[in-house]
């Protein structure tokens, strides 16, 4: 009895042993199938060897270097076939590092689009390091040229400002019609070509939203000077988060300010501040860049004034009084049409006048189709029928 008894247990032990190892090798082949297949196949995406890019851009050599974020380095590289790249060499390989390199080629590898920045590959996630590999734009990012080593008085026209208004807000409106919230908006994650297209770029903070929510709460994450207030304060994110942080933007492009400067007064540190003050008192002069012809040009100083009026909108504290980016790209493509031209051309002549006690306001920033004041704001866009959802 005693010898059966220990027979049976060493055939149950070798049993369980041969069963857990062909449990871990059956995981580990998953495993491993995951890290060459699956970013190939699942992800659609050229996995690129830390070897091959490591040569393509010199051994990350500090000369390669096209700028520096919150997550990584990017530099210039030439791939063995020929292609210009940027690769982008995340800082560190820890889980959020590995999350964030997850989401953005999750995001770009189901996004098409002529103002998005293309993906053309990466490493393994098991790769000595986490590295992206996009297509190379050349000209800089829209803040090199405003207030960057690339800005000089008048280089940027106000013409190609406006092209470059509505390829954004195109391209953020494609987004969020594709369940997308981007979280990072701001002229340095814009970048330009040769010809001065925009090429949206950097999605390691984006979300991807199921269309079913409102919102999502998540802690607060994006660059000073661009975050949503309400989103800061309510932990809150919606589409129209990225409508505030393209508010900034456009009011980056008239008046060649930057977003953030310590140098400036307490109350006009971030640019927001300092435009919906200006906005407020009718100084338009006193906000848009006079580079741009403004006191020159009527039909500048027409459109440059209904962008401000537009912005005013995208940066109202409360996100249901903000448009949604479709309106607003429809707003741009209005503007630069130069529908309604008599009529915006009074405005904008009214909007010149010294302010006083006495001025009419409403005279001054009423549009029914862009209303400006707080007042006109809230009553617009409260007063229309809305459907609680993410992409407006």
């Amino acid at each position: 009895m005693i010898t059966l008894f220990v027979i049976f247990w060493h055939l149950n032990k070798k049993k369980y042993s041969s069963s857990k190892l062909l449990a871990r090798n059956t995981y580990s082949d998953a495993s491993s199938r995951s890290e060459v297949e699956g970013w190939s196949v699942y992800f659609r995406v050229p996995v690129f060897s830390y070897n091959e890019l490591e040569k393509a851009t010199n051994n990350f050599h500090v000369e390669k270097e096209l700028g520096n974020g919150g997550f990584g380095t990017v530099y210039h590289g030439k791939l063995h076939d020929g292609r210009e790249v940027a690769v982008k060499r995340l800082y560190g390989h820890n889980h959020r590092r590995v999350e964030q390199f997850i989401n953005e080629v999750e995001i770009l590898t189901r996004l098409r689009h002529k103002n998005l920045v293309s993906l053309y590959g990466c490493t393994s996630r098991q790769s000595h390091e986490l590295l992206l590999v996009y297509e190379y734009i050349p000209n800089g990012t829209v803040a090199d040229h405003i207030q960057g080593h690339q800005a000089t008085p008048g280089s940027l026209t106000w013409p190609t400002r406006m092209s470059i208004a509505i390829e954004t807000a195109s391209a953020l409106a494609y987004l969020h019609a594709s369940d997308i919230i981007h979280r990072d908006v701001k002229t340095n994650n814009i970048l330009l070509d040769d010809n001065f297209c925009v090429k949206v770029a950097d999605f390691g903070l984006s979300r991807l939203f199921p269309n079913d929510l409102s919102h999502a709460s998540t802690a607060p994450q994006g660059t000073p000077g661009y975050v949503d207030p309400e989103y800061r304060q309510c932990y809150q994110l919606t589409s129209k988060s990225d409508v505030y942080s393209f508010g900034v933007v456009l009011m980056e492009l008239i008046s060649s300010l930057p977003a953030v400067d310590i140098f400036r007064q307490k109350h006009e540190i971030n640019l927001a501040d300092l435009a919906v003050n200006k906005i407020e008192k009718c100084a338009f002069h006193e906000l848009i860049d006079p580079h741009l012809g403004f006191e020159s040009d009527d039909g500048v100083r027409t459109m440059t004034i209904l962008v401000a009026k537009l912005a005013f909108q995208c940066l109202q504290q409360h996100a249901e009084t903000r448009p949604s980016m479709d309106e607003v790209l429809e707003a741009l493509k209005k503007i630069q049409s130069g529908k309604d031209a008599h009529e915006d051309q009074e405005m904008a002549y009214d909007a010149q006048q010294p302010a006083s006690p006495d001025l009419d306001e409403v005279r001054v920033l009423r549009n029914k189709r862009l209303p400006v004041s707080i007042e006109d704001v809230t009553d617009f866009w409260t007063s229309r029928p809305t459907t609680p959802n993410v992409s407006g």
